[in-house]
């Protein structure tokens, strides 16, 4: 299928926007109809173009022809500025099954192969999609921390601003994801007083000026979900996130794209927990999960609107 029967755009033309407008694209996480659904209400309300994330393993989840199926029944038009992303692609096989999907966007995550590897892999993947007009973001550096089964790593390494031009030319690559001090996972920090590196940013931007750089791991982990969830029944402890400031800091510094997926499982956990703690008799699946609904999109609105910068940029 081709991303444009969808109504769905590649991020080119929004990152061209956000660069020169200073705001983010959020890229939000989904796993089914009810995230999805939240994440895409909570964009439509705030006016902000927004970036569908979709992970291998969330992919397997759902279904190709079920996930294609609600992505169909939003009825999106080019104007919304949506666009459907395979997150953390790990295989030229699983990128190519995204583009003949319907994705309008990929990821091709070689960050923890030899720099050379690396590229080999990225320009393999972006030759493929070039022929269909799909976006291609890469990672250089690498990530700790645990996101999903296919998203995980013991190790990190800060991207190497010397390596990053070579890397863009050699691979071609419309995005790069890089490692400045994020992780995946609740728990991005062991203290308030760790920042990220904004030095490497700086150096990186002057590399690479007016280029879209993307942050994964930059959830801020709202302390309010975390009280929740253990309010109601939950065990979460020592969950630090990225500082709302530090974050648009880096958007005033060429990062064009926030990936956000903790946040959101945060708030739809504490939504249904509290839902089921209040009204122990329910047992209708449509009100606990409305109330997970109505967390992501509360959630997505305040980050949208406090984070990114992006509201209002459609007209």
């Amino acid at each position: 299928m081709d991303y444009k029967d969808f109504g769905l755009i590649n991020t080119k033309d929004i990152f061209s926007d956000a660069l020169s407008r200073r705001y983010a694209v959020p890229a939000f996480n989904f796993y089914n109809m009810e995230t999805l659904s939240a994440i895409v209400s909570a964009a439509r309300e705030k006016k902000s173009p927004v970036i569908l994330a979709v992970s291998e393993s969330a992919l397997q989840y759902m279904g190709k022809d079920l996930l294609m199926g609600m992505i169909w029944g939003l009825k999106i038009k080019p104007t919304e500025r949506i666009a459907l992303h395979l997150d953390h692609g790990s295989s030229l096989e699983s990128c190519t099954d995204a583009i003949k999907m319907g994705f309008s966007s990929i990821m091709i995550d070689g960050s923890k192969l030899p720099f050379k590897e690396n590229i080999d892999l990225t320009k393999d993947v972006v030759n493929i999609a070039k022929k269909f007009n799909v976006s291609v973001e890469a990672e250089l550096g690498t990530l700790s921390g645990i996101e999903d089964e296919n998203i995980s790593s013991e190790d990190s390494s800060y991207t190497n601003p010397n390596d990053v031009v070579t890397f863009v030319n050699a691979t071609n690559a419309d995005s790069l994801a890089i490692a400045i001090g994020t992780s995946h996972g609740a728990h991005k920090r062991k203290s308030d007083k760790e920042e990220l590196r904004f030095d490497i940013l700086e150096e990186i931007s002057k590399e690479l000026p007016n280029f879209p750089l993307v942050l994964h791991g930059a959830s801020s982990i709202p302390q309010k979900y975390i009280n929740t969830i253990n309010e109601f029944g939950g065990n979460i402890s020592n969950a630090l996130g990225i500082p709302q400031e530090q974050i648009k800091k880096a958007v005033e510094m060429n990062v064009c794209k926030i990936n956000v997926d903790s946040d959101s499982r945060l708030a739809f956990t504490a939504g249904v927990r509290k839902s089921l703690f209040e009204t122990p008799e329910n047992f209708n699946p449509r009100t606990y999960l409305d109330a997970g609904m109505e967390n992501i999109k509360n959630n997505c609105i305040e980050e949208i609107e406090k984070i990114m910068n992006s509201s209002n940029k459609i007209q």
